[in-house]
């Protein structure tokens, strides 16, 4: 196993198309590391990087301790899954699980020694890795399938496996699960996650999927327009975005953002939007006083006063709105709520008797409220 590194690296495509822009980046070794942004954000560009398929412009990429911008992509023992499987059509399961196999690892020599006694140990070799792999994945029994008789699910497991089998440094995935189905991506998620713990070996993922960000990685980098906007657990990416771009990527439904400005009230700083005013616990809001902000309240962060107990309601954190539309999802509802001409959401749990088209009372969690420099839209923290 081995680490993988960006060190200051960019690639730049034409005279003036910076797909990524001075990255530096570390992946540890044995990490599940998820590169996550809406497409062209340059997320593939460096997945793509690693594996050698493209070349870097500037900077290093390194491998375990070897850098390897000029190392040929087949010398730097990375095994990738494509968002497309490309497996081989004419080949049976079997055969596209072991071909991989044959080709790097034995090379010439399994067809030199076809009348020897050596070549029967290395078949059987091949065939024990095959059928381990195999059973793993849960697809012993379509070994003697094609391709075509397999569904979207088993043609990827298949993809995985004939990576799997190389026993490489390092696992790229290019949007492995995009597709398949949402209750079968939602089940090869929880497949994935437990075949790296058996593995341990150093995976980059790639996706555009928020929630596959945050369930899948140890670690998360967020990238926008090719430059790294933040990488950390996803807890911390959650509870402490470093920028407003990344507070409204990360969530679902997504961050609501105001318009606001903080002032002081008898010693307490207060953001303020139109006619809704609320405490501020972060200390360094008080530099802020007398500015603009943007001011991010989750959905999660605002209950309905009169079901939810979760946060204790009082006049500095409880306010009125409007419900246009409940949107239900089975264990909660969407609601989507109009106060002092703002429209932001709300997730509100399953029970509540608040009605579409009136007026009633929420409560927020005034210690899960983030503030953004209205210039820079970097978090005040």
């Amino acid at each position: 196993m081995a680490g993988v590194a960006f060190k200051q690296v960019s690639k730049v495509f034409g005279k003036d198309v910076k797909a990524v822009d001075d990255l530096n980046l570390e992946v540890r070794d044995g990490e599940f590391m998820v590169l996550v942004g809406p497409s062209g954000c340059g997320k593939t560009t460096a997945l793509r990087m690693i594996a050698g398929l493209e070349e870097a412009t500037d900077g290093d990429i390194v491998i375990g301790e070897r850098r390897v911008n000029d190392v040929p992509p087949k010398d730097r023992d990375i095994a990738m899954v494509f968002q497309n499987y490309a497996l081989y059509p004419h080949m049976s399961v079997y055969e596209n699980i072991s071909f991989g196999l044959k080709i790097r690892e034995l090379k010439s020599t399994f067809w030199q020694l076809t009348h020897m006694s050596e070549a029967k140990k290395i078949r059987e070799d091949i065939d024990r890795r095959v059928r381990e792999v195999a059973k793993m994945l849960d697809i012993e029994k379509y070994l003697a399938r094609m391709p075509k008789e397999l569904s979207g699910g088993q043609r990827q497991r298949v993809a995985l496996a004939r990576a799997i089998i190389r026993k490489p440094k390092v696992y790229l995935m290019d949007e492995p699960l995009s597709n398949l189905d949402a209750k079968l991506r939602v089940q090869t998620r929880a497949e994935l996650i437990k075949l790296h713990r058996q593995l341990n070996t150093t995976t980059v993922y790639v996706t555009h999927d928020q929630v596959e960000a945050m369930t899948m990685g140890q670690r998360i980098a967020i990238m926008r327009d090719g430059l790294l906007q933040q990488c950390d657990t996803p807890e911390m990416v959650y509870s402490q975005p470093a920028n407003k771009f990344v507070a409204g990527f990360i969530g679902s439904p997504p961050m609501n953002f105001f318009d606001a400005k903080l002032v002081n009230e008898g010693g307490r700083t207060m953001v303020v939007v139109g006619d809704l005013k609320f405490p501020i616990s972060n200390p360094a809001a008080s530099g802020y006083v007398g500015k603009e902000v943007t001011l991010g309240i989750r959905p999660e962060s605002i209950f309905d006063k009169n079901l939810d107990s979760r946060v204790k309601s009082n006049p500095d954190n409880t306010f009125t709105a409007k419900v246009d539309v409940l949107e239900p999802l089975g264990h909660e509802y969407v609601a989507y709520l109009f106060a002092d001409g703002h429209h932001f959401q709300a997730t509100i749990d399953t029970g509540t008797k608040i009605e579409e088209g009136k007026n009633a009372e929420f409560v927020v969690d005034i210690d899960a409220l983030h503030l953004f420099d209205k210039d820079t839209e970097q978090a005040i923290r």
